[in-house]
């Protein structure tokens, strides 16, 4: 099956979930939000929700950093 993440085309086996496809891409779950076809996916259900041919997944990572001014 081919999903397209961030914009590059992936092959899963049928019936990949959202854990599964972190795992092919060495992506800790935990620092991250998954958005499939323009809804945000809430995290507990990562290991149902359970990948359609030609969905559209954006993962966006949370960066910290910055400069803390009082």
């Amino acid at each position: 099956m081919r999903i397209r993440v961030n914009g590059v085309d992936q092959d899963l086996p049928e019936g990949a979930n959202i854990l599964q496809l972190l795992k092919q891409l060495d992506i800790a779950p935990e620092r991250i939000a998954i958005e499939i076809n323009l809804t945000v996916i809430d995290r507990t259900a990562y290991h149902e929700h359970i990948f359609q041919e030609g969905d559209k997944v954006e993962i966006i990572s949370f960066i910290g950093g910055g400069q803390y001014v009082a």
